[in-house]
């Protein structure tokens, strides 16, 4: 055997040695988890969170123990965003999902409810951007004084858990891209010619337009007869909005299992799971 034969064997022998003792199958087993969670880690961190919707301020969109993912990493912190990067600025109509920021004129109104700020999560429709003014009346929303194209939809729904039963759809318009539901006695009143003045709500309503603070939002829930929103309590500040409500994974109704402990697990809606929300 030549001397350059025996130089290749010898290196051919060096690779097939193993660099070091068999992984146990423990080991592997805690490898692939540990990788597993840090992934799940960073998602739940920077990119989707779950969040569940307690409240029918938001039906028929989005309907009392439907379950949300929420996409964190859509919006550019700062509207600063890489251009590699499927970053955005929030826009109007966007439903997001905040930081309840507490009513800073009526503190009490929060502490006779034992609602504390930051503390909760909030889901609602952006509906003015920074520097916009803003006018809810007689059902409608104005936006520097010109009227906001919605799709406007009678509903009344018996309980605040089952969803709003609809009455009346008009013909959507094509500059109309989402809907938003209200009784038939509030739309009968306004259609009549009468004006609506809501007892708590004091941001942006009749007779008190309001400018939308720098980096805010005034958000509204699109049940408008049955949501405590900026109109309540005021602006959304852009620190507290934690990112944009994607799709229903997965959906129970409450109603009907009356509250037991496993009505989500007996009582599901099946027919909701991967509704996007929009």
């Amino acid at each position: 055997m030549s001397k350059d034969e025996k130089e290749v064997k010898e290196a051919a022998v060096k690779e097939s040695k193993p660099l070091g003792p068999p992984k146990s199958v423990f080991r592997e087993y805690f490898e692939s988890f540990a990788v597993t969670l840090v992934m799940a880690i960073f998602g739940m961190t920077f990119i989707l969170q779950a969040v569940t919707v307690p409240t029918g301020s938001m039906q028929n969109t989005i309907l009392v123990g439907d379950y949300l993912l929420v996409n964190k990493f859509i919006f550019s912190p700062g509207g600063q965003s890489l251009p590699f990067l499927p970053q955005r600025e929030i826009q109007r109509g966007d439903i997001i999902v905040f930081k309840y920021p507490g009513n800073k004129v009526r503190p009490e109104k929060d502490s006779s409810r034992g609602l504390k700020a930051y503390q909760i999560n909030y889901v609602k429709r952006v509906i003015g951007l920074p520097g916009e003014t803003v006018e809810f009346k007689n059902n409608q929303v104005f936006i520097n004084g010109q009227l906001l194209p919605e799709h406007r939809i009678i509903g009344d729904a018996d309980n605040d858990q089952s969803a709003l039963e609809i009455n009346d759809i008009g013909e959507r318009k094509p500059d109309e891209k989402w809907d938003v539901y209200y009784s038939e006695d509030t739309m009968k009143l306004t259609q009549a010619g009468r004006s609506l003045l809501r007892p708590g709500y004091e941001f942006g309503v009749q007779g008190k337009p309001m400018i939308v603070p720098d980096n805010s939002f005034f958000c509204m829930g699109d049940s408008r007869d049955n949501s405590e929103d900026s109109r309540y309590w005021g602006f959304v500040p852009r620190e507290l909005v934690i990112g944009r409500a994607m799709f229903v994974y997965w959906s129970c109704d409450r109603g009907a299992s009356n509250g037991d402990f496993f009505g989500c697990l007996t009582h599901p809606r099946l027919s909701r799971i991967g509704h996007f929300v929009k």
